[in-house]
């Protein structure tokens, strides 16, 4: 099944995304790699104010290589994600409700995604410069000091994907 949905509509629509549904997803999306999962974490544990509203979210396991000339973007392809494993179970207790990366999860990430309705969803890897095109905004908010890996903010228009772990604990890495 295909579903074009924006970022706003991922809080209402997680529960109805299943294991290898394409998702045409378009809105705001955050790049977030391990070092600012590090920080993002250790901001949540001191009480600290997070440079953007996890409540809802979506975030991009990407580092996004500087813009030329008369682009938004460079190459943006996504990131392996079980870099980000160690972090993401409190980032989705959090209000984190999608992310997007490549690869497999932990069983503590996968149980995470079913305890907080929340989804995975995989891009294509090694399509970063085709990635880019699907990106029509990015701005950097946060960790400027990571370079490539500081966080930004992303509008994607229509942005193609697969839901890799759905909800229910589907796993497309794990096939029955």
């Amino acid at each position: 099944m295909e579903h074009i949905l924006n970022t706003s509509e991922l809080m209402e629509k997680a529960c109805v995304l299943k294991v290898n549904d394409r998702v045409i997803l378009s809105g705001t999306v955050y790049t977030s790699r391990d070092a600012a999962h590090k920080r993002l974490c250790e901001m949540i544990i001191n009480g600290d104010s997070l440079p953007f509203n996890l409540d809802g979210a979506c975030i991009y396991y990407a580092g996004p290589t500087p813009a030329m000339p008369g682009s938004v973007i460079g190459s943006c392809g996504p990131t392996t994600s079980c870099r980000m494993d160690a972090y993401t179970p409190l980032l989705l207790e959090n209000g984190l409700k999608a992310m997007i990366g490549k690869g497999e999860r932990s069983v503590e990430v996968c149980n995470a995604i079913v305890k907080n309705n929340a989804v995975y969803l995989c891009a294509v890897g090694g399509a970063g410069a085709l990635a880019a095109k699907c990106i029509i905004e990015c701005e950097e908010i946060a960790f400027e000091d990571l370079g490539c890996e500081s966080i930004k903010r992303l509008v994607f228009k229509d942005f193609p994907l697969i839901v890799a772990i759905d909800n229910k604990g589907n796993n497309i890495f794990r096939i029955k």
